[in-house]
């Protein structure tokens, strides 16, 4: 029976990662200047040279094709690879501590939280990072994000506990109310912004992977990557509290020790990717539950699964938005909302069935 079950877990992470493989390849090579997928393979090693040596000579139009992998495509594939991981995972650990497959960074307003904070920074900011050397202006857009998501999260777990137990009704309703406070922020923000900031606000409300420089991405790989690894140790935890917060307990899980660590977590984790991508939505609420359909709720299983079905699925919306309109961009947060809008539809009305019947 274990081996059966080591088995088809190596067969599901497996064929996930080759989905991924296959999207990130064609990523590379689309976009506005469409590219042979063996040429871009061809010039990986030239790429890799030419980040590790910044100004390599003019040689014609192979060069640039490098410049265009190396300072374009290649961040903006990791950024899409970190998001889609990052806001996948964060999805299937909010379900799983609050046993609803509804929950999400979106929804429960973890994300408008950030991009509040995100926003306050690009707009009354400039005085701040003024006084600030290079390396403290590249971390303060994230922690002010990271600030903001985590105190929206905060508020609305404990508008939600009720007679110590979380109330989904009430977690829906506090997520609803946040973010329409956020909402109202960030507008009256975008209000009184000028039209430089004004188009940066756009660029956090519809959501891009379009990035600046390497140095930006330093800060997603720095932080992001480390809490994906460590995240999840937290699976056998989520597992027993499927059974019940108490019956958790009784196994010997503190879950009042473990909801405190993934809340910061979740608001680190998304407070930094709103501040590089901006708000991206339904891909921590549709991945999970895809995958939990497919393969069960199993953590140890459905967490590292639902990381590399985010990655595929946000750098296929990418190559969307990227590609429908070429050479303009629809911004990814559309496509996104245009996928997980209906799910969330579909959702509702599966939910008040099963309610129905009891």
């Amino acid at each position: 029976m274990t081996s059966y079950s080591t088995n088809r877990r190596r067969a599901v992470l497996g064929l996930l990662s080759a989905l991924l493989l296959v999207v990130a390849a064609y990523s590379l090579s689309s976009g506005a200047i469409p590219t042979d997928l063996w040429e871009v393979v061809a010039r990986l090693p030239a790429v890799l040279a030419s980040l590790l040596w910044p100004h390599p000579p003019d040689q014609g139009a192979a060069d640039q094709l490098v410049m265009v992998l190396a300072e374009i495509r290649m961040p903006r594939l990791l950024l899409g690879v970190i998001a889609g991981a990052g806001l996948a995972i964060c999805g299937a650990l909010m379900q799983g501590l609050f046993r609803n497959p509804m929950a999400d960074p979106g929804l429960l307003g973890v994300s408008s939280g950030a991009a509040l904070g995100a926003v306050l920074t690009i707009v009354l900011g400039s005085a701040w990072s003024a006084r600030l050397t290079l390396p403290l202006t590249t971390w303060l857009l994230p922690v002010t994000a990271f600030g903001g998501g985590l105190v929206s999260i905060f508020i609305v777990h404990r508008l939600s506990v009720v007679g110590g137990k979380t109330d989904i009704a009430t977690m829906l309703l506090a997520g609803i109310a946040v973010n329409a406070i956020a909402g109202a922020a960030i507008g009256l923000l975008s209000y009184i912004a000028d039209d430089v900031q004004l188009r940066s606000l756009i660029f956090w409300s519809l959501g891009s992977l379009q990035i600046t420089d390497w140095r930006k991405l330093a800060v997603a790989l720095v932080v992001i990557v480390p809490a994906l690894l460590v995240l999840p140790r937290y699976a056998n935890a989520l597992n027993a509290n499927l059974l019940g917060e108490s019956e958790a307990g009784h196994l010997g899980i503190d879950m009042e020790k473990v909801k405190r660590q993934l809340i910061v977590v979740v608001a680190l984790v998304v407070g930094i990717l709103v501040s590089l991508s901006g708000v991206i939505g339904f891909v921590g609420l549709v991945v999970p539950h895809l995958i939990r359909i497919l393969i069960g709720p199993d953590h140890r299983l459905l967490l590292p699964a639902s990381a590399l079905f985010g990655a595929a699925l946000l750098i296929g919306a990418d190559i969307v938005s990227r590609t429908a309109v070429a050479p303009a961009e629809i911004p990814i947060g559309i496509i996104t909302a245009l996928l997980g809008g209906p799910f969330f539809l579909y959702l509702l009305v599966r939910f008040h069935r099963t309610r129905s019947l009891r």
